[in-house]
């Protein structure tokens, strides 16, 4: 069974320009009104869910349609709210002269190289914990590859980082105890803390690394540099045991479209898409054709939901 009937997680992505958002919206839209109550969340920074639907989605839960709700979430929003987080982790366990100091150190990590994609992704761990109960499919358009790639090996990352961090507290205390606490272990808050974002990154690193909870699932068009883009990350993906099962090809010209332009464009997109039959023998392929006109009103995306739709369908029959 596929990743759109398996799965309650699903995570598009795939390289600008090539339809990712609108796909993730025809999906949401196509799963929602087979029955399944669908939260599609944004994490891309230039957010287009809001266009797509015509509706103005907050960071909460916006309702869309029966059975469908949006969330934009809003990266630097995130970021702050995340490093305001940290101040307060922090506030009693430092001495009152060295605040100022500490949230200065803090506010300097925040412009670091990351910080935004940490601060998402702490967003993207509560929806999956706290939302999944009330969904049968959370549906989460992420931002071009390289972001998803970041955004998708974070629980790893981070999870080294903070067993190198609770090996640090760890030998901290350790002295302490021996040296000025007559051998009784010392409470430590900020060990306390970090072993609670242990236990959160290690279930949501459980749970997107369950190929029965959690799939991935790539939007390309038959042109070169999307199937060499796609093909780098799933090669990327793949060290962090995160695998591409499932391909969009969108915006594949359909037989009816005639002229001589169109045959000349035609002969070059059958070479790129024997070429991504070739390279993504691993990986089912869905072919979505070229509509007639822009995915511009929720008219034009129901047709899109539809085809995928169908799809869907015909694989529960």
């Amino acid at each position: 069974m596929n990743e759109l009937l398996q799965n309650k997680i699903l995570f598009i992505g795939g390289k600008g320009g090539v339809g990712k958002s609108t796909s993730s919206a025809a999906l949401a839209l196509a799963l929602a009104r087979s029955g399944s109550r669908t939260l599609i969340v944004s994490t891309d920074p230039a957010h287009n869910l809001g266009d797509i639907f015509h509706k103005k989605i907050k960071h909460d839960k916006t309702p869309l349609e029966p059975n469908l709700w949006g969330i934009e979430v809003n990266p630097n929003r995130e970021s702050k709210r995340y490093i305001q987080g940290v101040k307060e982790n922090l506030e009693g366990l430092v001495k009152s002269r060295m605040v100022e100091e500490v949230h200065r150190q803090i506010d300097m990590a925040s412009a670091s190289p990351g910080a935004d994609e940490a601060a998402l992704f702490d967003r993207l761990i509560s929806i999956i914990l706290e939302e999944a109960d009330e969904f049968d499919k959370i549906v989460f358009d992420t931002a071009p590859t390289g972001h998803t790639i970041r955004l998708l090996t974070l629980p790893e990352l981070m999870s080294v980082w903070i067993d190198g961090m609770l090996e640090k507290r760890k030998k901290i205390n350790d002295n302490y105890t021996q040296l000025l606490n007559d051998g009784e272990p010392v409470d430590d808050p900020i060990y306390e803390i970090l072993q609670k974002r242990k236990e959160k990154f290690a279930a949501v690193r459980e749970i997107i690394l369950d190929s029965k909870q959690t799939g991935f699932i790539f939007v390309l068009i038959p042109e070169r540099l999307p199937i060499l883009e796609t093909r780098q990350a799933i090669r990327q993906l793949d060290q962090h045991h995160l695998h591409i099962k499932t391909l969009i090809v969108n915006k594949v010209l359909p037989d009816y479209a005639d002229g001589e332009f169109l045959a000349k464009r035609r002969r070059q997109e059958r070479n790129y898409l024997d070429e991504i039959d070739q390279t993504f023998k691993k990986q089912r392929t869905i072919r979505v054709p070229l509509f007639e006109e822009d995915v511009s009103d929720m008219d034009k995306l129901s047709k899109f939901a539809d085809y995928l739709q169908s799809i869907i369908k015909e694989e529960t029959t």
